[in-house]
C-alpha cells in the first residue's frame, strides 16, 4: 500500500530555505547601510557638501531653484554617483539596470532626504523621481504601497521622527 505524502517535511525545507535567503539579501541590505554614502564624508564630495547641503535643505526639493543650486554641485555629485550604484546615474541605463537591492537602498535614501527638508514628502518624491528617472508605472505603486505599508504617509511624519529617536 503506498503511503500518503505529507507536505509538512518539504514545507519546513522550503520555509528554512526561504528564511536563509531573505537573511542573506537582509546582509546585504546591512551592509549597504554601513557603506552607504561613505563617499560624501571624503574629497571631492565632502567639500561640496558642506557648503551646499544647508542650502539645498531650505528648498523644495524638485523645485527650479532646488535644479540651479544642484548645478553647483556637479562635480561632487558626478563622483559621487559614480561611486554609489543606488542612484540611477550609476547606471548606463539608469533604473533598468538596478538590483533589487540597489532599488531598496535608493528608496530609503529617498525616505531619509524628505526628512531633511520642512516640505519633504515622499510621495511627491516618487512622482518628480518617476519623470525624473523614467520610473515604470509599476515600479512606482511599488513604491507608493511600501509608503503605505511601511506608514510613511506624509499625515505620520511625527511618527517618522518618533521612529528614528
Amino acid at each position: 500500500m503506498e503511503e500518503k505524502y505529507n507536505s509538512v517535511k518539504d514545507t519546513s525545507e522550503h520555509k528554512k530555505r526561504v528564511g536563509q535567503l531573505i537573511a542573506k539579501i537582509c546582509e546585504n541590505l546591512i551592509e549597504r547601510a554601513i557603506k552607504h554614502d561613505n563617499s560624501k564624508l571624503e574629497s571631492p564630495e565632502k567639500e561640496y557638501f558642506d557648503v551646499y547641503t544647508p542650502l539645498l535643505k531650505k528648498l523644495d526639493y524638485g523645485s527650479k531653484e532646488y535644479k540651479e543650486s544642484l548645478k553647483k554641485l556637479d562635480l561632487a555629485l558626478n563622483h559621487h554617483y559614480e561611486h554609489n550604484s543606488h542612484h540611477p546615474e550609476f547606471y548606463k541605463k539608469g533604473i533598468d539596470d538596478m538590483s533589487l537591492l540597489d532599488i531598496v537602498e535608493l528608496f530609503a535614501d529617498w525616505k531619509a532626504a524628505t526628512e531633511r527638508h520642512d516640505t519633504g514628502d515622499i510621495e511627491k518624491s516618487i512622482e518628480i523621481n518617476q519623470k525624473r528617472f523614467n520610473i515604470s508605472k509599476q515600479l512606482c505603486n511599488i513604491f507608493r504601497n511600501t509608503v503605505k505599508e511601511m506608514g510613511w504617509e506624509k499625515d505620520d511624519k511625527e511618527k517618522t521622527e518618533e521612529e528614528s529617536k
